[in-house]
Order: C-alpha cells, then structure tokens, then sequence
C-alpha cells in the first residue's frame, strides 16, 4: 500500500507539471514526450504493482480462511471449557463437579455433626465423527470409583445406541443430573429406584421431539443399588427397563403446558444376589431407617414401576413420581417371600428472582458481583414424600423374619424445605431442612439407641461448583 500511494503520487505530480508547461519550440517539446513516457511508464509500473498487491491480498485471505478451517475452537467461560474441531465433527469436553457439605443433626441417635466432601468428580464428554460420544465420569469422593463410562452412537435423533455403564432409565429425580436437583440430596422415594448398571441402551426422540423412548438390557441392580466396581453380575439373568416419557406440547413456546413432560418406567428381571434387595433404604438425612437382615437375599423375580412428570413454566418448577418395587427373597434357606415396597415424591420449586426454572437446573441471568450490585439467583424449594416398606417384611420370629423391627421403620414421612442460591453457571449454594417421621412395625420396641427411636431432624448445606 506504501509503494501504491508513492507511485501514484509521481505520477500526478508528473501530470501537473506537464500542464503548467508552455508551448514552445521543437527541443523543449522533445523534453516533453520524454516526460510523457515516463508517465505512461510509471503508471504501467503503478498498474502492475497493484496487481500483485491484489494477488497477495487474495492468497492471504485464502490462506487465512484455509488456517480457520482447520484450526479447532477452543471455549472457556463460567460454566463450560470445551475444544471443538474446525469442522464441529470432534470434541472434548471437560467437566468437573465438587460438592462440600456440612451437615446438622439435632437427634442424640443421629451420627456427629459433620463437613463432609459430598461429591468430587472430574468428567470427560465429547465426539467422533459427529456419530460416535463418549462419556466418562470417575469419582474421587468417598468410594473411589467409575460412575459413568460409555459410548453412544448417535445415528439419528430418533435412534441411539449406549453401550457400558450408565444410570438405569427408571427414577425420574434419579435421572436428573446430581447438581442440578431441586434439594442437595434426592428423595427418600429414589431408594426404590435403581441407579447406574452395566449394559446396552437403545433411545431417541421421535413424533417430532414430542416423545422419548429408552429401552435398556443390563445386569440389574437392586433398589437405589449401584453397579460401583462393573464387575461381572450376579447371575446370568438379566434385567430389562423401559421407559416412555412424553413431552406433548413442547414444540409450543407460547403453550402454558410448553413444560410439561408425562411418563412411565418399568424394569423387570430375576435376581439372586450375595446379600439383600438393599443394602438399606435411607432419609433424607442420608440415615438408614430400614435394613433387611445380613442373611437375607434376592431370590426370584423383581419389578420396579414409575408414574412421572414434571411441569416448568417461568420460576415454577415441579417434579412428581410414584414408585413401586416388588422383589422375591429368602432369608437362607426359609421359603421365599415376595416384598412391595412403595413411594412417592412431590417437589415443587421457585425462583424467586424470575428466572426460568428448568429439568436442567437454572441459569442466573446476572452472576454474583457486588460491586456490581447483581446478586445472582434465589431459588424457593419445598418436598413432601413418603417410603412404605411392606409389613411382611417384619412378619415372624427373630430368626425367620425379614427385618428387625426395633431397629427398622415401615414407613417414612418426609419433608423439606430450602433455598437455593445460584451465584453463577457454576457456583450454587443449597440450604436444606428436613424433617422425617417414622412409623414402627407392630409390636416393634426401639431400642435406646436406634434412629428410629425419635423423629429426624436434619440441616444439611452446600457449596458446590459444577461446570
């Protein structure tokens, strides 16, 4: 560009000069045509030169768009950092979540007050090819384990194929991602509920994203059970689960019912296991209230069932299920007895600063800043849900019975209430209360020191931050 304006500028002050000289004789006027050439020349030279400066411009813009084409998008902010190729064909995505606790009790039979590292995990997402995802989610708090690990070929919206460990497709609070749930720990109906399996998954969204289906066949783990080390089952049989889950309206943005979302789940398999149905059933407060005893285990057929939906309009969120497990067992070698346990969960959720509230959690439309004056998000929680454990389960001597009726409840009644405060995408702090009532057995007499003694009280809150 320097040596375009130089050149043009001779040349133009060539021009000038040739206007502002006389006429005159034949000699001078040789002198003239001299200079005229040497204008036509320079303006040859100039023409030249501006082509090839062209020539350079577009070969850098070529190579410029050639460099963009291949060079891979890297994203970092509040919430996500993510490497994607040039092309949107290949991904990493790298996600983490760490969730401290400290949590309040206010029975002398509940354990010590407590800070406790709840969850710590570090997750790796992403994609080949734009068919084949993966997903991987170790976790470095309390037992140290593999949570997650599968691939997912995508070969269209409307059929998926998941091969590995993955959450079973039953529990609708279960389902929910951990740090997006309306209250820091799920609902006692979620015991019933199983957790992460080994297995093959085929899924998709059909009827124009109106309504998902899950079909999975796996190992089978007991009720709120997890596949923890995905070793090899227990047995050869296999557990089937499906699950419909509608979302009718939700194409329709202006539709009052644009949030909401009904369904059903099922799974069903036998079970023969090296300990019981459960481990235990838990409250709220993360206690056991009912336990089967040591020699009791899975010894036939098992169905789980779950009525679900969800609404979401503006600030108002709710999420309601119902659930039903039945499981044969076998206390050694006594004859087999077929338990139903049942449950439900009612949450319904708020946000108090007007932000929409979501199945994924809600995003503030301002971060915590107080030199800025914006305060993040509120966000007003309330629960009520029940846990009836059959009463056969308590039926007999203490040698032949299921469980012992001193030391586990038959029914749970519990209930809470909290807020949620989003500082950011990432940061969330949970305050919880809970309170939980126990029904005995008949004829059960607690003893001194057993958590069902007296009704639970619990505070449990939380930092957390998940990106």
């Amino acid at each position: 560009m320097i040596i375009r304006n130089t050149a043009a500028r001779a040349v133009l002050s060539a021009g000038l000069l040739l206007a502002t000289l006389p006429v005159v004789g034949s000699a001078q006027s040789d002198d003239i045509q001299f200079l005229r050439e040497q204008i036509r020349l320079l303006d040859q030279k100039l023409r030249v030169l501006e082509r090839k400066q062209e020539l350079k411009d577009e070969a850098s813009a070529t190579a410029a768009a050639a460099a963009a084409k291949s060079t891979p998008k890297i994203t970092a902010s509040d919430g996500r950092f993510e490497i994607v190729s040039a092309d949107g064909a290949h991904s990493l995505r790298l996600r983490g979540l760490i969730q401290g606790d400290y949590r309040w009790y206010d029975a002398a039979n509940d354990p010590n007050d407590t800070f406790i590292l709840r969850r710590t995990r570090l997750i790796f997402e992403g994609k080949f090819n734009n068919i084949f995802q993966y997903y991987i989610q170790p976790e470095f708090g309390g037992t140290i384990q593999i949570l997650d690990a599968n691939i997912n070929a995508a070969f269209s919206p409307a059929f998926n194929v998941r091969v590995g460990k993955f959450k079973t497709p039953v529990g609708l609070e279960q389902l929910q991602s951990d740090p997006v749930a309306f209250f820091n720990e799920r609902s006692i109906a979620t015991n019933l509920t199983p957790n992460r399996d080994l297995g093959l998954q085929i899924q998709g969204d059909v009827l124009d994203n109106r309504l998902n289906y899950t079909v999975a066949v796996l190992n089978g783990v007991p009720d709120g059970g997890n596949n923890v080390t995905g070793s090899a089952d227990f047995d050869a049989d296999k557990t089937l689960a499906a699950r419909l889950f509608a979302t009718p309206f939700a194409n329709d943005k202006e539709s009052a019912l644009a949030g909401l979302g009904v369904g059903v789940a099922v799974s069903a398999g036998d079970y023969a296991t090296v300990n019981g149905r459960t481990a235990a059933y838990r409250t709220d407060g993360q206690q056991n209230f009912f336990t089967y005893e040591t020699n009791v285990s899975a010894a036939g057929k098992g169905l789980t069932f779950s009525p679900q939906a969800y609404y979401y309009r503006g600030p108002l969120g709710v999420l309601a299920e119902y659930v039903g497990s039945s499981i044969e067992v076998q206390r050694g070698t006594d004859p087999i007895q077929k338990v139903k346990n049942f449950g439900y969960n009612l949450t319904v959720g708020y946000v108090l600063t007007g932000e929409d509230s979501t199945y994924r959690g809600v995003s503030p439309k301002n971060s915590f800043n107080p030199k800025a004056g914006t305060w993040g998000a509120f966000e007003l929680v309330a629960r009520v849900s029940n846990l009836d454990v059959d009463d056969s389960a308590f039926n007999g001597a203490a040698a032949a019975r299921l469980a012992n009726p001193n030391v586990s409840a038959t029914e749970l009644n519990a209930f809470g209430l909290g807020l949620n405060w989003h500082l950011s995408k990432s940061v969330r702090a949970g305050f919880n209360f809970y309170h939980n009532e126990f029904k005995l057995a008949p004829g059960a007499v607690p003893a001194a020191n057993a958590l069902i003694n007296d009704d639970e009280n619990t505070v449990i809150t939380r930092l957390q931050v998940s990106f």
